[in-house]
Parts: structure tokens; sequence; C-alpha cells
């Protein structure tokens, strides 16, 4: 009987120290919940960021310091005297990293043969 009794009171041990150890994994898990929604929140916020930031031209972020550089030979002297007709419409649509870069340029492509440009207003 006395043997009964001490594997009962060494069963409920076990269980209670289970109990405990339970607990604490429960209290584990919430922190663990509660940091990854706090990751969640800080890894949104800098998508956007980044979102926002690829949205801006290099012109909004670096202001020149120094007046542009001369070069002196032009791309090519006959596209650099090519004028522009009144009737092409200037592309307002910027590349931003984010949209697939070929319907980027069919949509640049599409515009200017609307426009009537020639291989040097593409240029």
């Amino acid at each position: 009987m006395a043997q009964m009794m001490e594997i009962m009171r060494a069963l409920q041990e076990n269980v209670e120290a289970s109990r405990i150890e339970q607990a604490k994994m429960h209290e584990d898990l919430v922190a663990s919940q509660a940091r990854n929604e706090e990751l969640s929140k800080v890894t949104e916020e800098l998508r956007q960021a980044l979102l926002e930031h690829r949205g801006r031209t290099v012109v909004e972020e670096v202001a020149p310091s120094s007046p542009p550089r001369v070069f002196p030979m032009p791309f090519a002297q006959a596209i650099t005297d090519t004028p522009i007709p009144a009737s092409v419409v200037p592309v307002k649509a910027s590349f931003t990293d984010m949209e697939d870069a070929e319907a980027h340029l069919t949509m640049f492509h599409t515009q200017m043969m609307l426009s009537g440009g020639s291989d040097a207003v593409y240029c």
C-alpha cells in the first residue's frame, strides 16, 4: 500500500510539473505571437517606405551640387538636333522597378507611335 501511495504521489508531482511547464510554454507562445505581430507591422512599414522611396525620381532624392557635365561629343548630333514635334506627348509614366520592364517599354513605344515620333524623337 505504501508503494502504491508513493507511485500516486510521484504521478501527481509529474502532472503538476507538466502543468507548470505547459503554462510556461503557453506564455512563451503568447509572447512569440506578440513578437510576430510586431515584426509583421514593422515589415509592412518598411515595405511601404520602400514603395514610397521607389516612387520618387532621382531629381527628388538628390539635388545636384554642381552643373551637369558637358560631354565634348554628343550621343549623335542628328539626334540632338532633331526638333520634337508638338504632337509628341511626353511620357509621364516613370519606371519604378515594381512593374514589368517589357510592359513599360511597350507602353512607351505605343505612346511614341501614337504621337508620330521618329526614332530620333524616341531617343
